[in-house]
């Protein structure tokens, strides 16, 4: 067997010694390019966690005002109305007010965003309030997109099948040749554990930026929105089936609670919520997260009682004992 090339054979004999392979200048270069993946790493450079995560569904679209479009146009070139890009500049305007009011003058946004012309022109219309140095930058994410209808859409055709949906189940239902809220809810369960990775490792913040507010916008579509906080929030099928989907150009907004979970409380008031669809419950476990540290669990969850009926018995039962002494 022939003797290894010099440069093959240096590789090795570095990977070996070292364990990383150091560039030219003695630095090494994959703790520098992937700071997750050096394992010395002080507690001074862990990240804060962004003040919030901003969930804002796409302006009003051409399918929005006319649903034959979907019939001509493919779903992810259907674009903003004149009005659907007002919509989004004055979400960027409500956005601004919000940071403002923290009175706080470090902040930067970072966007994620659905790579469907609706949401990329919604983006771009909801920038416009914010200069350079306000946006630490931006991803386009595919698995914020569309709930896949099928291709081409036949106008009555979905009519038949969105009432076939309401029959079946709105998280279970998959349209012919598109998917189903179940599946939307997969892949959504992937990109959740890329954003806790780009929270934990700070990925959209220099290392020596890392003291700036960070808030993180999330610019993607109805049902998606509704899924993304079903994962984030752990709700079941039957409270995801109650949730109302957002208008055009609104906006949840999840802030940072005092102990360090994001909570829909620290923003919206009760009445808001209860309008988007939470329940009782749901609420009660929003206050929670108002509270509650990253790491916590919730071991008075409502809705325990709720789910298992010998538990309602139970409290029933005790009830009435203490009322009959």
């Amino acid at each position: 067997m022939g003797a290894l090339p010099l440069q093959l054979a240096t590789r090795i004999e570095c990977c070996h010694g070292h364990h990383h392979i150091k560039g030219t200048n003695g630095n090494n270069n994959d703790s520098q390019r992937f700071p997750e993946k050096n394992p010395v790493r002080s507690v001074e450079c862990i990240p804060p966690r962004p003040k919030r995560i901003i969930l804002v569904r796409h302006g009003e679209s051409q399918g929005n005002v006319d649903e034959s479009v979907y019939a001509r146009v493919p779903d992810p070139k259907i674009g903003l109305t004149s009005k659907g890009k007002a919509q989004s500049e004055e979400c960027g305007r409500r956005i601004n007010d919000i940071i403002q009011k923290d009175g706080d003058h470090n902040w930067q946004l970072y966007f994620y965003v659905s790579p469907y012309r609706r949401t990329l022109e919604t983006l771009q219309s909801l920038a416009r309030p914010f200069p350079r140095h306000r946006i630490a930058g931006f991803r386009e994410e595919p698995r914020l997109r569309e709930q896949d209808f099928g291709n081409f859409q036949n106008r009555e055709k979905m009519r038949v099948e969105k009432a076939m949906r309401q029959l079946y189940g709105r998280f279970f239902y998959r349209f012919p040749n598109g998917e189903s809220a179940a599946d939307v809810y997969d892949r959504i369960t992937g990109f959740r554990e890329t954003l806790r990775a780009d929270i934990n490792i700070g990925r959209f913040q220099p290392p020596a930026e890392r003291h700036v507010d960070m808030s993180l916008v999330i610019v993607s579509h109805g049902l998606t929105i509704r899924v993304f906080l079903m994962r984030w929030f752990k709700w079941t099928v039957a409270q995801f089936e109650g949730l109302h989907n957002l208008h055009n150009g609104n906006m949840l907004v999840m802030e940072r609670g005092y102990g360090g979970r994001y909570s829909l409380l620290m923003h919206h008031d009760e009445k808001e919520l209860r309008r988007f669809g939470l329940t009782d419950e749901m609420l009660i476990d929003q206050e929670w997260h108002k509270y509650a540290r990253p790491a916590d669990l919730n071991y008075d969850c409502p809705m325990v009682n709720s789910f298992f009926p010998h538990l309602n018995e139970e409290e029933t039962c005790n009830t009435g004992e203490q009322l009959s002494r």
